[in-house]
């Protein structure tokens, strides 16, 4: 089934719920990173995370930033989105291997850790970007976005997250995010709880090809949810350009610049978003430069 991302609204209006199916995002994220299966399952996570979170955002023109700072070995996890929501994102060691967990599961919380930090930066067109930080609790993503809502946003939050894999790649990958209005019942809240914890694995409920009107159904326990805003289709796309690599070029140090222009004589630069590679001549570097001074 096609990815896609849905808004809901469950219990009368009362709470706010968004579904999104991220199956192709993330297989394409795991064929441009090359990355082993338990970062595919981690880095995966985050990704449709920063989908969900992205549509929060009201301007297409706001971005968000996701860095994931844990202890493990997987490093560096970063995700940028805006709220169409295009997504791309890298990780510091994309091929790590471990032995799966005492469930027989891929090890999400070893490969990030359980000591580090979630920064959130959205650029809303402010002065000022608003920055949200909090600690990581358990590293297996989903847990730790719900702690970073209620410490960070005052949010009561549900999250859902998850990657499947196989042979193949990826199996299925999605999630769902669910949020109560000041006015729903600990009644109702309960009721959600109670509808999540009977709805198991995300991850699995996509894999039975399931819609995301039928997923939010299952994890909030209303029959009678109601779609709101037109459905997204997120996509992983990164918009680096030729252009954009010389801007950074230009911010290394001038003698710097020099040194590359008089030994190597030319420049390859990676992005590290999409593994695409830009070369620079020796005559566009000499150009750089003179930008640069002038």
């Amino acid at each position: 089934m096609k990815d896609e991302l849905k808004k809901f609204l469950a219990y009368n209006e009362k709470f706010v719920v968004i579904c999104t199916r991220t199956t192709e995002l993330v297989e394409k994220a795991k064929q441009i990173h090359d990355l082993s299966p338990v970062a595919t399952a981690a880095f995966g996570r985050v990704l449709t995370m920063g989908c969900m979170m992205g549509v929060q955002m009201k301007s297409q023109k706001n971005k968000l930033t996701i860095q994931i700072k844990g202890n493990g070995p997987l490093g560096t996890i970063i995700v940028t989105t805006n709220n169409f929501p295009r997504v791309k994102g890298c990780v510091t060691n994309p091929r790590i291997d471990l032995p799966l967990n005492e469930d027989g599961k891929l090890d999400v919380g070893q490969a990030v850790g359980n000591y580090g930090f979630i920064n959130v930066v959205k650029d809303l067109g402010l002065k000022e970007p608003y920055i949200g930080i909090c600690p990581l609790s358990s590293g297996e993503i989903a847990e730790d976005f719900a702690n970073y809502y209620v410490q960070s946003e005052q949010k009561q939050t549900a999250v859902g997250l998850g990657v499947l894999i196989n042979k193949d790649g990826v199996k299925s990958s999605g999630g769902y995010l669910i949020q109560p209005m000041p006015d729903a019942t600990q009644e109702e809240i309960s009721n959600v709880e109670k509808a999540i914890f009977e709805a198991g694995a995300v991850s699995k409920l996509l894999d039975q090809n399931i819609s995301l009107e039928e997923l939010a159904k299952r994890v909030t326990g209303d029959e009678n949810i109601k779609l709101i805003e037109d459905i997204r289709y997120p996509i992983y796309e990164c918009d680096c350009s030729k252009e954009y690599m010389a801007e950074g070029i230009k911010t290394l140090p001038e003698e710097e610049l020099k040194e590359i222009i008089e030994e190597d004589e030319k420049a390859e630069i990676t992005c590290h978003f999409c593994n695409k590679k830009y070369n620079f001549s020796k005559q566009e570097l000499e150009q750089i430069l003179n930008n640069k001074k002038s």
